[in-house]
């Protein structure tokens, strides 16, 4: 399984989550290589799922329809 240093990233709430303020808030990161950090807003230092940047975009492709 991959490691990434992810102390000093900037997360930003994904344009694919919902609008309802923020309640459903998918974060993500951008800058890290190779792949996208994807966590929960609402769970202050829990898990962080790392996908696959090239998966991610298919995943964005698929969704976003």
């Amino acid at each position: 399984m991959r490691e990434c240093d992810l102390t000093n990233t900037r997360w930003r709430k994904s344009s694919y989550s919902g609008g309802d303020g923020g309640e459903d808030c998918l974060e993500v990161a951008d800058g890290v290589p190779d792949v996208v950090p994807v966590r929960d807003s609402k769970v202050v230092g829990g898990a962080v799922l790392l996908v696959g940047a090239t998966a991610w975009t298919h995943f964005i492709g698929t969704v976003a329809v």
